[in-house]
Formats: structure tokens, sequence, C-alpha cells
């Protein structure tokens, strides 16, 4: 797993058709005004029957006040940097620091050659992109006159300037593995986009940028992942961004938490409001919200129940565990509910811990970030036990005092954990979905002995969302039917029953493996 922590960002890739010119514009305000953070237009100045990036961007740009505007990519052959240097950093100025420098090597050849351009080969183009940025970024600086000499461009004792209005970021379109180290080496972000390398590819991708990143003396984390998306909100959820928000919302919050993706460009088409606006508005919040959960540290643990079984559950035996490992939240045998959804005592175990094996730092640290992911799950089910509480309580207030007041509170406070409850549902189902399409797999291919443990987790996160949706049924049925509080209090326990059990069997098994291999 990789998160290099970048702030969350969305925005759009406008359709750029000369004949339907104002609907780039249109859909650039829109993107404003639904609160989104970029926007941006491809760049193919060959291309006759397309409006020109920059004309473009500069008119999108005096419409706004808010949000950034880039080419997605410049096209460096028919752009040079010279003058795409002072064209980035004027607009910038113009805007107040609106303006970033998405940036490619350059593709279709023979309509570049028509339009006058060079025609470079592979190893040419990636060493003129080089270059250029190099010369953009000497032309940002503060020297008094620049001289560069390179194979493809050069600068003899030209004057910086303007400077821009704040640090523009330089965003390669890289695809294949020299472009990649390429990023890695000299830019401020990486900008593939989901047509050309999909999710799948985008592990392997940050891999190469990460390793000549950290050879060039940079830290991967210098470097912003965008990705430019395209998808549906049809379809079964089966393929990437193929199906209802929360498709995306968990396909999107995964590839943030797990590839660390952070900035998504929806690529808009002309009259695609609708899509639009569901991007905005209901997957955008969301993916926010899982995010920010999965990256939130350790929390309180939750107060000590107050149920507890006669005989406590039974669970995986009791065995020693690496001293020097984080150690994982024991299961105390507390129940709330008479309901039980599975058999503890048929959980499969996984090869007994090495006791005397010493692990480095990193490796310490891939198994205690799993129990804090867990601890704030662990809390946020406190805090849920004690909202239900709460509107219990004030339910038998406003029974007794039929004011209405006390019934627009108690219509607020259902909302009120109607939302939290909703909320939460997607931060465990994330969680979940996360571990079973990204951690998983790497725990079988790393340890085949694992697979019996890694089945029974799979079928236990089943199991939870079955519980989810019945908190989500109960939820429903109690805004026409107050007094069903009591459902909704016992679809709650029956939640906290089966989620800490799980949470812990998961911790104890995979604590240990999760250090040894390396595999978050």
């Amino acid at each position: 797993m990789t998160d290099y922590g970048h702030d969350l960002r969305f925005g759009t890739f406008l359709p750029a058709e000369a004949a339907n010119a104002a609907e780039a514009l249109r859909l650039a305000v829109r993107t404003e005004d639904l609160g989104l953070d970029l926007t941006s237009l491809q760049d193919h100045p060959y291309q006759g029957k397309f409006l020109d990036s920059w004309t473009s961007l500069s008119v999108i740009a005096a419409h706004t006040e808010r949000i950034s505007v880039f080419p997605n990519v410049a096209n460096l052959p028919l752009r040079p940097p010279a003058v795409l240097a002072r064209a980035a950093a004027s607009l910038d100025l113009l805007t107040g620091g609106r303006v970033e420098l998405g940036i490619g090597a350059g593709g279709f050849w023979d309509p570049i050659v028509a339009m006058g351009g060079p025609r470079r080969r592979p190893g040419e183009a990636l060493q003129a992109l080089e270059e250029a940025i190099a010369v953009i970024r000497a032309l940002w600086g503060e020297e008094r006159s620049v001289r560069f000499a390179g194979e493809h461009y050069r600068l003899e004792g030209a004057h910086p300037g303007p400077g821009a209005a704040h640090d523009i970021g330089i965003w390669i379109g890289a695809i294949k593995p020299r472009a990649l180290a390429l990023t890695g080496r000299v830019a401020d972000g990486w900008l593939p986009s989901s047509p050309y390398v999909p999710p799948e590819q985008l592990a392997e991708s940050n891999r190469r940028i990460d390793e000549a990143a950290v050879a060039a003396g940079r830290r991967p984390e210098d470097i912003r992942r965008l990705y430019n998306i395209a998808g549906t909100f049809r379809g079964d959820g089966r393929e990437f961004l193929q199906g209802p928000p929360k498709v995306w919302v968990e396909q999107l919050a995964e590839l943030a938490v797990t590839e660390g993706m952070s900035s998504f460009i929806l690529m808009v088409r002309a009259g695609g409001d609708g899509d639009l606006e569901r991007f905005a508005t209901e997957v955008v919040p969301a993916v926010r919200e899982l995010v920010a959960a999965e990256r939130t540290g350790p929390s309180a643990k939750p107060r000590a129940a107050v149920v507890e079984l006669a005989e406590p559950a039974r669970s995986t035996a009791e065995r020693p565990l690496n001293p020097t490992l984080a150690t994982p939240t024991p299961d105390d045998g507390t129940r709330f509910s008479d309901v039980r959804l599975w058999d503890e005592s048929e959980r499969p175990a996984g090869p007994e811990s090495d006791l005397a094996a010493t692990y480095s730092a990193r490796q310490r640290a891939s198994g205690a970030h799993l129990i804090e992911v867990h601890d704030h799950l662990r809390q946020e089910m406190q805090q849920l036990r004690d909202l239900v509480d709460q509107v219990a309580a004030g339910a038998m207030d406003l029974g007794r005092a039929r004011s209405m007041i006390n019934t627009m509170a108690m219509r607020q406070n259902n909302w009120t954990l109607g939302t939290y409850c909703e909320s939460y549902c997607r931060v465990v189902t994330t969680h979940h979905t996360i571990e079973d399409l990204s951690l998983f797999p790497r725990l079988r291919a790393a340890d085949p002995r694992l697979g019996p443990v890694v089945d029974r987790l799979e079928a236990e996160h089943h199991v939870i969302a079955d519980v989810l949706e019945r908190v989500d049924r109960a939820l429903v049925a109690m805004v026409a039917k107050p007094e069903g509080i009591d459902e909704v209090r016992a679809a709650v326990d029956l939640l906290t029953d089966t989620l800490l059990s799980h949470l812990s069997y998961e911790e104890r098994e995979l604590v240990e493996p999760l250090s040894r291999y390396n595999v978050m």
C-alpha cells in the first residue's frame, strides 16, 4: 500500500471541439460552481477541429475565480519551451496563481511534422522533454541571464521572467518505462489517463517513478499522482468506473490509499452535465471522507462494553506472537446481541509466529498500520453506539413532552444518526474492499499457507456487508416509525459483535505476515 499523503483534488478534462466552442467554457464554469478544484483541455495544435488550448484556457481563467487551469498535456514539439514558460507564468500572474503545466514528449508525428514541427524518435523525444523542463525552470528562476546548451533547445543569455504567482507544477503525461523514470527524476507530478494506464498498471508505474526519484536524491512523495478518468454510472461495477456512484467511491478511494493517486480528472463529454454533477455531488465528497478516515491515526479505544456472555465466545486458539511486533487487540468475548452469524471456533489459523525473528522499522510499521486502521474503526463504532443511545433518550423525552420543538429536535437527531451511520458504513465497506482487491491477493502470493485465513476473512467481509445493509434498513424504517430505534439498536449491536470480533481475528492472523512480507 502506498499513500503519498497529498491532498485530494478533483477536476475535469473538457471537450475541445471548435464546432461547439462555447461548451468548454460552459462546462469549466460549471466545474467551478460544483466546487471542484481543476479544469483542463487537451492540446493537439495540429488538429484543426480543436480549439487552441492556451487561448481557451485564458478565456476560461477569465470567466472563473477559483479553479486552477492546465493543458492536459501541452504538446512540446509544437510549443517551444521558452515561450511556453512565459505563457504559463503570465497566465499564472493574471489569475493569481491558478495555472499548472501538464506537458508531454509528443506523439502523432506525421501531423506534427505537417505543422512544421520536428520528427523525433522515442529517445530523442524524451531527451527533448528533459531539456525543455530545464529551460522552463530556468526562465522561471531569478538569474539575470540564462544560458543552456542542449541537443534540442538552447538559451543564449535569455532574460528570465515574468515570475509566476506561485510554484507552477510540471506534470508529465508518461506511460512507458523511460518516461516514467524521467518523471521520477525531474517532474512535480505524473498525469496518466485510465484508458491508456488502467488501474492494474498503476503500482508498477509508481514503482518505476519512485525508484527513479530515490536514485536522483528525491523523495517519492515529491511527485503528485494525478489520474484522468473515464467511466459511466451505468453497469454492475465489475469494471473500472462502470456502475453507480458507490462503485466510483470505493474504486477511487482504493486508488488513493493503495496507489497514491490524489487528483482525479473526469473526462467530460459535451452535454455531460448529468455525469459531472453526480461526480461532484455524490462521488467527490464520499471519496474525501473515506480517504480521510483511512488516513486518520490511532484513536482512543472504545469504552468497556456493559454486556458480557456467561461463556466468552470461542476464537482462534491463543498462541505466542513475536514480542517485537505491534500487539493485536484481543477479543474479550463481550457480545451485545444474541444472534450469531458465524462459528468462531471454526476460524482457521495461519503459520506459527517466529518468536526469534527480527524486523526492520519499516516491517514493524506494516503490522502496526493495520491496528491503527482498526483502532479508528473501533472508536467510530463506539461513537455510533453513543449516537444510538442519545437518540433513544431523546425519543423518550419527546414522547412525554409532545412538543413541536422537541419533535423537530427528534427529527434532527434522526437525520444526524442516519447520516453518521451511512458514512460509517461506507468507511467499513471501502476498507474491506481495499483488502479484498489488493492486500489479500498479495498475502496469498507471498505465503500459500495463509490461503484458508484469507478465505475466511473475505467470507466474514460479506457477512459484515449484510449487517451494514441491516443497519441501513433499520434507519430507513425509523424515519416513518420513530419507535423503530429498538430495531436500529439491535442492528448496531449485531454490527458491533461481528465487526469487533472480525477485527481481532484479522489482527491476530495478519500482523506478523504483514510485517514479514511487507505487502502493505
